[in-house]
C-alpha cells in the first residue's frame, strides 16, 4: 500500500502516491477468492482437528526461490494464485523520479509477463481473484479485470471523508468487499470503512461507532458470514490502541472482543478463513519500550484467542493463509527484517520458519499445493520489484 506515516504504535497513513517514490513501502491484505471459506469450496478442517503438519528437517531446508520479473524499478504490493500455472501480481513500475505506473503481472507456469496496465490513479495494494476474468483490484480507488481489460469503478462517498481501502475479498453471491479508513485531513481522522460491490456500484456499509481507527483484512465464509480486522485508535496518548475485530451476519456489522495483552498496543492487519469455526488473524503488539512483536489470535466459532508466537522483534505480521497440504503460515517483518511463521498444531504454537529475502509487501499460498508466493521488493538496492516462490 502506499507508505503510511505513524500517527499511533500501529503504523498508519496514507501519503500521496509518489511519495512512495522516496521512502519504503507496505503492503494491504490480499484474498484470493475461494480460499477464505468460500462455500463453493470444498470446507477444510480446522486446524484443531487436522493432523499436524510436521515441521521436518527437509521442508525447513527449503529455501525461497527468487524468480525473475519484468519490472527493473518499482514496487510489487499484491500476488494472489489460482493454479501451479495461473498467478498474478500487482504494483508499480517507476518510470522517473517523478512518474509510475499501475501495472499487473500474470504466470504462466513458467515465467511472469506484464499483462495489463491498470487505470491511472487505481494504484493497487491488494488483490481478489475469483477466476482469470474476474479480478479485483483496490488501493486508492478500484478496479476490475474481465479478462480482457481493467474498468476503474468510484467508491461510494463517506462523510467520514476520502475511503482508502485497504483490502478486499469475494463472495459466492457475485458481491465484492472492501475494506479501510475514511479519513479528512490525516490519519488521525481515521475511522474504519468498509465497502460492498452489488454488480453496478459500490456501496458504504454502516458500521458500529468504534471511534478512530482503520480495517486492514477482510475474509468471507459466506455471504453472511464475513470477518474484518484492523485497529482502533488509542483515544489519548495515555491509552493503548486495540485490536478491532468486526463480524458480519448478512445483516448487520457488530464489533466482537478481541484478545490481546491489554497492556500493549494491538492490531491485527490481516484474517483468513479456514471454516466457520476455524479463523486466523494476524498483526503485532508493542511493549512498553516500543519493541514490535508477533501477534496471532484464533476464532474456534465461539470466542477469539491469543496464540502463542516467537518473541520476534520487529515481528509484525501482514499476511496470513493455508496450504492445500494443511499448513498455516504468516508472514510479515518491519523494513528489511523479514518473519515467516508456520503453524505446529502438535504443540498449538506459531514457530519461527524460513523467510523469504525480500521486503514483505504480501503472500499468497496455491490452491491445492504445498506451493507459496511472497512479493515485495529487495532487501538491497533501490525499489528493486521482487517475487519469491517457495514449492512444497
Amino acid at each position: 500500500m502506499p507508505s503510511r506515516i505513524s500517527s499511533s504504535p500501529r503504523r498508519s497513513a496514507r501519503l500521496p502516491l509518489l511519495a512512495a517514490l522516496a521512502i519504503t513501502l507496505v503492503t494491504g491484505s490480499l484474498a484470493l477468492a475461494g480460499q477464505s471459506g468460500d462455500p463453493t469450496t470444498p470446507a477444510t478442517p480446522t486446524a484443531a482437528t487436522h493432523p499436524a503438519p510436521s515441521l521436518d528437517s527437509t521442508r525447513q531446508s527449503e529455501q525461497w526461490q527468487a524468480t525473475p520479473v519484468p519490472v527493473g524499478k518499482g514496487d510489487l504490493t499484491a500476488v494472489a494464485a489460482l493454479s501451479h500455472t495461473q498467478a498474478w501480481a500487482v504494483g508499480y513500475r517507476l518510470n522517473s523520479a517523478t512518474s509510475l505506473k499501475a501495472i499487473a503481472l500474470r504466470w504462466d507456469g513458467k515465467t511472469w509477463t506484464q499483462e495489463s496496465t491498470l487505470p491511472d490513479n487505481s494504484f493497487p495494494q491488494a488483490l481478489a481473484v475469483r477466476s482469470a476474468g474476474d479480478i479485483w483490484a483496490v488501493g486508492s480507488a478500484s478496479a476490475h479485470w474481465d479478462g480482457t481489460k481493467w474498468t476503474a469503478y468510484p467508491l461510494d462517498n463517506d462523510p467520514a471523508g476520502h475511503v482508502v481501502p485497504d483490502a478486499v475479498t469475494t463472495t459466492s453471491d457475485g458481491k465484492a468487499w472492501t475494506v479501510g479508513r475514511a479519513m479528512g485531513r490525516s490519519i488521525k481522522d481515521g475511522v474504519p470503512a468498509i465497502q460492498s460491490w452489488d454488480g453496478k456500484a459500490w456501496h458504504r456499509q454502516s458500521l458500529p461507532d468504534v471511534g478512530k481507527g482503520e480495517l486492514s483484512g477482510i475474509t468471507a465464509v459466506a455471504p453472511n458470514d464475513i470477518w474484518a480486522v484492523g485497529a482502533a485508535y488509542a483515544a489519548d496518548e495515555n491509552a493503548k490502541q486495540s485490536a478491532l475485530l468486526l463480524h458480519f451476519d448478512g445483516k448487520n456489522w457488530q464489533r466482537m472482543t478481541a484478545p490481546g495483552p491489554g497492556t500493549t498496543h494491538n492490531w491485527l492487519g490481516a484474517v483468513t478463513a479456514l471454516s466457520a469455526n476455524d479463523i486466523w488473524a494476524v498483526g503485532g503488539s508493542t511493549t512498553t519500550g516500543g519493541t514490535e512483536r508477533p501477534l496471532a489470535v484464533h476464532w474456534d466459532g465461539s470466542a477469539w484467542s491469543t496464540a502463542t508466537t516467537p518473541d520476534v522483534a520487529d515481528g509484525r505480521l501482514r499476511a496470513v493463509g493455508e496450504t492445500g497440504d494443511g499448513d498455516l503460515w504468516t508472514l510479515g517483518g518491519k523494513g528489511a527484517a523479514p518473519v515467516a511463521l508456520r503453524w505446529n498444531a502438535q504443540h498449538s504454537q506459531w514457530e519461527k520458519s524460513t523467510a523469504p529475502d525480500l521486503v514483505v509487501r504480501s503472500f499468497t499460498t496455491v490452491p491445492h499445493s504445498a506451493d507459496l508466493w511472497a512479493t515485495g521488493i529487495a532487501r538491497d538496492g533501490d525499489l528493486i520489484p521482487t517475487i519469491t516462490h517457495l514449492k512444497g
